[in-house]
C-alpha cells in the first residue's frame, strides 16, 4: 500500500488515502502526477517537531485542478463500474469493481476540505 496524505497548516495530518500500488500507478500515469508540479521541500511542525516533506502546496488553483479530474475521472469510471458489474454482483466484485471509484471520491472529499493545506505523493 502507498500514501496519498493530506496536512493543514499547522502540519497536522488530517487524512492519509491508503491507496494499492496499480492505482497509484494510474494515478502517476495521469495527470494527478503533473498537477502542482515537484513537490518541494516544506518545512512543517508535526507530530511536536519540525519536519521537511516534500509538498504539493495546495492553493485555489492547484485544488479546482484536482477537483476537475478526480470529478471527470469518477463520471467516467462510474459508467465503467456499471456496465461491468450488471444487475447482481457478490460482494467481492462488487468491492474489486468499485475500489478505484471509492479511492478516487475519498481523495476528492480531502481536496475538497479546505483545511488542508499541502498534499504529499509518496
Amino acid at each position: 500500500m502507498l500514501d496519498i496524505s493530506f496536512y493543514t497548516t499547522n502540519g497536522t495530518e488530517s487524512e492519509t488515502v491508503d491507496v494499492e500500488e496499480t492505482f497509484y500507478e494510474w494515478l502517476a500515469k495521469s495527470a494527478f502526477s503533473k498537477i502542482g508540479g515537484a513537490s518541494i521541500d516544506t518545512e512543517i511542525y508535526l507530530d511536536e517537531e519540525n519536519v521537511i516533506l516534500p509538498l504539493v502546496e495546495l492553493n485555489q488553483e492547484i485544488r479546482q485542478q484536482f477537483k476537475k479530474i478526480f470529478s471527470e475521472a469518477i463520471i467516467s469510471e462510474s459508467d465503467v463500474v456499471l456496465t461491468k458489474l450488471g444487475d447482481s454482483p457478490s460482494k467481492e466484485e462488487y468491492q474489486a469493481g468499485t475500489y478505484r471509484l471509492r479511492k478516487m471520491l475519498e481523495l476528492l472529499k480531502c481536496v475538497e476540505n479546505e483545511n488542508d493545506q499541502y498534499l504529499q505523493r509518496i
